[in-house]
């Protein structure tokens, strides 16, 4: 168990050093390895996770953090592709760029540089484990993992396999260290390790991110809260339209890139929101419908259909329940979004290219959409590989998080014995 947090960190800075200079081939070798483990061993994770499900059941957490804590055979195929996909797209470090040369000769530029030693502390999520070791390895960085102690058994179980890979493949197994004692002043500890940390990403609940933001002297990286909207304008292709809303909400909806409020143009209420809460509700969707909308439709209020509440529309609802809004058209649809949006996933559903053009410019999340749903924002499904986080911020990095958002650069500067006058 995890007693000496500095030890810990220590051991993270000094591996980062090797770490940092390790070629794109052997940091390669790893993922491939670690790829193939992952199939090999499936039985072997399943059963730690599986202890941690039923241990999780048997304490009543919610559906949602059930859903994300388990592995399936189906899941751990998808990680192992998701590593092999890293292997896949080009190693950000040692790249060149913003080449100049000054008018007295000297030679600028500057180069693209781990940076250093990223720690994690996430929730419920196992497959977490193994998509930021892969993005920190390849791209350099040691890495601090702190998971949930209701995901124990299965991260305990898959930081095992990263280690075995990382000897196998030459690389120092001490540049991956796991917190594996739940105590919660270890995490206290850790926040102020500022001078072996580098950077700090919480993946969690919101009272997580808060605590980190208020107690970190570690550079601190927050996403992944998602209150995610999708505006339904009058130039909008009904049919397919709800295709997207169905998925956007129900393909997996505990994630944070799940729908949760619909924003309709009043032009369309009518005719769309029946349409709409009549598909929702034969997928097991639960509506919560403003008020005035609500009466004005004549709809009759049941268990899964009631008007929205005080607070509905600043839920994040991680579950099959979705929020349904009238606005009088795309000013009052932005507005909506500006006050109630948490800024990671926002979308218009239009065949107005002048609509299209302004959402995109107006709406200033992470990720915004023309005619998609938002279930997109993941950086499996962006090309990224996987995902170390999604940045709701706007310095150093938005979005999904893989290989570029973990490096920084340096300058490098050539002279001929320059001396400055």
């Amino acid at each position: 168990m995890t007693k000496d947090i500095r030890q810990v960190c220590e051991k993270a800075r000094t591996a980062s050093r090797s770490l940092a200079l390790a070629p794109e081939g052997l940091k390669n070798h790893f993922l491939q390895i670690l790829a193939d483990w992952l199939i090999e061993h499936e039985g072997e994770i399943l059963v730690a996770n599986n202890q941690d499900v039923h241990t999780a059941k048997h304490d009543g957490l919610s559906d949602a953090l059930i859903d994300r804590l388990t592995l399936t055979p189906a899941r751990i195929h998808s990680i192992s592709n998701d590593v092999r996909t890293v292997v896949g797209i080009q190693d950000p470090v040692g790249e060149k760029f913003e080449a100049q040369t000054l008018p007295n000769d000297l030679r600028l530029h500057k180069v693209r540089v781990p940076l250093g030693v990223v720690a994690v502390i996430y929730e419920s999520r196992p497959n977490v484990t193994i998509d930021v070791a892969a993005l920190a390895l390849k791209s350099g960085n040691a890495l601090i993992l702190r998971g949930g102690s209701e995901t124990i058994n299965s991260n305990r179980a898959l930081v095992g396999g990263i280690h075995t890979a990382m000897r196998e493949a030459g690389l120092d197994p001490a540049a991956v260290q796991f917190i594996d004692d739940p105590d919660r002043e270890l995490v206290s500890q850790l926040l102020r390790m500022h001078d072996y940390v580098d950077m700090l990403i919480p993946r969690g609940g919101a009272g997580l991110h808060a605590y980190c933001r208020e107690n970190s002297s570690i550079p601190v990286i927050t996403g992944g809260i998602g209150i995610c909207h999708l505006f339904v304008d009058e130039s909008a292709d009904i049919p397919r339209s709800i295709q997207v809303i169905h998925n956007a909400k129900t393909q997996r909806p505990t994630v944070c890139n799940a729908l949760d409020t619909v924003l309709v143009h009043r032009s369309l209420a009518t005719t769309f929101i029946p349409m709409l809460v009549a598909e929702m509700r034969k997928a097991g969707v639960s509506l919560r419908v403003d008020s005035g909308t609500f009466a004005g439709l004549g709809l009759q209020p049941a268990e899964d259909l009631r008007e929205a509440a005080d607070g509905d529309f600043d839920n994040e609802w991680y579950s099959l329940v979705l929020g349904i809004k009238v606005v009088e058209g795309l000013e009052e649809a932005i507005a909506h979004i500006a006050a109630h949006s948490t800024g990671h996933s926002d979308g218009i559903l239009t065949a107005d290219q002048e609509n299209t053009r302004r959402f995109l410019r107006e709406v200033d999340s992470a990720v915004v959409y023309a005619n998609a749903s938002t279930r997109f924002t993941d950086g499996a499904q962006l090309g990224l590989g996987a995902e170390v986080a999604v940045s709701t911020q706007r310095l150093h990095a938005r979005g999904p998080m893989a290989l570029r958002e973990l490096t920084t650069y340096k300058w490098v500067v050539e002279g001929e014995y320059h001396i400055r006058s």
